[in-house]
This record gives C-alpha cells, sequence and structure tokens, in this order.
C-alpha cells in the first residue's frame, strides 16, 4: 500500500472540504423568483393593471413587519368572485410572501396582513378571478431598516 506524504494529504483534506461546502453555495445562489411565481400563478397570461387596491406604505421604518391591505373591486357573487390574491416582493430572498384564497361567501375580497421586506423593493398583487381573468398592481416600499437581514 502506498502512503500519502503532508502535500497530498493537504489536498485530499482540501478537496473533501470544497465538495462538502459545494451544495451550500449552490443553495446560497438562491435569486428572486417573482416572474416565476407570477407566470406559474396567471398560468402565463399577462394580468391586466386595476381592480386592485394595494395600500402600503411608501416608507417603511422596520422592514421586519410592514403592514399591507389588498382589496379587488369584485361582486363576489357566485357568477364573478376573486379566487385568489397572490402578493410577491421582488427584492425579497423568496418572492412569495402571501396568497390569499376567497369564496363568494367571503363576501368582501379584501385583506390585512404584516409582510417582511428585506430592503427598498416593489410589492406586487395579483388576483386571479374565478373566470381565470387576472388583475395586478404595484407599489414601491422604501425600507429603512431591513427586515430579512439588517
Amino acid at each position: 500500500m502506498r502512503s500519502l506524504n503532508r502535500r497530498q494529504a493537504f489536498a485530499l483534506g482540501g478537496g473533501f472540504i470544497a465538495l462538502t461546502l459545494m451544495p451550500m453555495a449552490a443553495d446560497a445562489q438562491v435569486s428572486n423568483d417573482a416572474a416565476e411565481l407570477m407566470k406559474k400563478f396567471t398560468g402565463g397570461k399577462e394580468p391586466a393593471k386595476g381592480r386592485i387596491t394595494l395600500d402600503v406604505p411608501e416608507i417603511a421604518e422596520n422592514g421586519n413587519t410592514v403592514p399591507l391591505s389588498v382589496s379587488v373591486d369584485s361582486p363576489m357573487t357566485p357568477d364573478a368572485y376573486v379566487k385568489e390574491v397572490m402578493i410577491l416582493a421582488d427584492g425579497n430572498p423568496n418572492a412569495g410572501v402571501a396568497t390569499l384564497t376567497f369564496t363568494p361567501m367571503s363576501g368582501k375580497a379584501e385583506a390585512s396582513i404584516r409582510i417582511r421586506l428585506a430592503a427598498t423593493q416593489n410589492v406586487v398583487a395579483i388576483a386571479k378571478m374565478n373566470d381565470g381573468s387576472c388583475f395586478t398592481e404595484r407599489k414601491s416600499v422604501k425600507v429603512t431598516i431591513g427586515g430579512c437581514g439588517g
């Protein structure tokens, strides 16, 4: 059996460490998936502007808790109602913030939640109606203290 010298042992150890760290480096390079989530939610359709009222502050002092209210103009009858509203933050590491589900029994298509924003970015609301049509609204929020990392 052949023995290893010190250089070969260091090279082998360095290679082992590099191999064990590769999956962590791949995880750290996860990019924001806002466009992919939007495409999946709308089924590839381009959402129209309008019918959504998105209320978020222009400046959020603390990104850890940003109040958000969303409402969709819909009669909420069995023939015409809002099925889902997806909230996206295009600057967060994971863009999907919330998906709200409604039925005609909801009465109104509106909700108020608090979201977490990593930095200054756009917040996007997309509403999917029962007939498959989609509507969107976008607001920019300036975060002075980061929520997800700072």
